[in-house]
């Protein structure tokens, strides 16, 4: 993997399902907020050249403060987000110069490199790739009356994950375009997939959770402390 790579944390959302006044991107992990855990594990990536943080308004200061205490230089802009997140990413894009970009949720703080380069080594192959694993469960689908209508072979099936990564001039287009038709896509593959280009799957682990409700924090403390106890007797990963 030759190419230099940015990367754009988004993080501007007010997520409620936290139940909690702090948005949950700046709840405490450990010893840092989430977001900063998040950032620093980019900062460590050799073939991450620069970053750039989406936020919500009120927080552009807070964060541009916590990019020089925790010395993340390759942090070159903090910016505001736009009303969904799919403006956000578009805000962010402005900001970069690297030929290709990850996007990433700034509540993944678990990532792992190994699963990282997977990404990006596939979108180097493919010019598009996502993060995903295969569905453990059976999935139904519902209707509104609370009816089982169908029932997809869960082979087929895959829990999308970020990174997502592309060819920077590939996602801007798509972004642009979106923009002038009004489509609001749930991730950044369904504006790229809407354009006619195959976006392919790179897998990640099940240990890379979004944290989102109360419950995902224990199990993120837990998961992080075991990762710094491995990293202590030599069995940390190589970045």
């Amino acid at each position: 993997m030759g190419a230099d790579w940015g990367v754009i944390i988004v993080a501007a959302g007010k997520g409620t399902r936290m139940g909690t006044k702090e948005s949950k991107q700046y709840l405490q992990l450990a010893d840092k907020p989430i977001l900063v855990h998040t950032l620093e594990f980019f900062q460590s990536l050799d073939w991450v050249k620069e970053a750039v943080l989406v936020v919500g308004s009120d927080d552009v200061e807070r964060c541009r403060d916590w990019v020089k205490e925790y010395g993340m230089s390759k942090v070159t802009a903090v910016v505001a987000g736009g009303t969904e997140r799919q403006h956000s990413v578009h805000c962010g894009l402005q900001e970069l110069s690297t030929d290709w970009v990850m996007v990433h949720d700034g509540v993944r703080p678990l990532v792992t490199a190994e699963a990282v380069r997977a990404c990006c080594t596939q979108a180097e192959q493919s010019g598009a790739s996502v993060l995903a694993v295969p569905v453990k469960d059976t999935i139904k689908q519902v209707n509104e009356a609370g009816v089982i209508v169908s029932t997809p072979d869960r082979r087929s099936l895959w829990a999308i994950q970020t990174p997502q990564a592309f060819r920077r001039v590939l996602l801007l287009e798509a972004h642009e375009r979106a923009l002038a038709e009004r489509f609001v896509g749930t991730d950044d593959a369904m504006v790229v997939e809407r354009m006619g280009v195959n976006v392919t799957v790179a897998e990640g682990e099940y240990t890379n959770i979004k944290i989102t409700t109360p419950e995902d924090l224990p199990w993120a403390e837990f998961l992080l402390a075991k990762r710094r106890a491995d990293r202590a007797e030599g069995k940390g990963e190589q970045r």
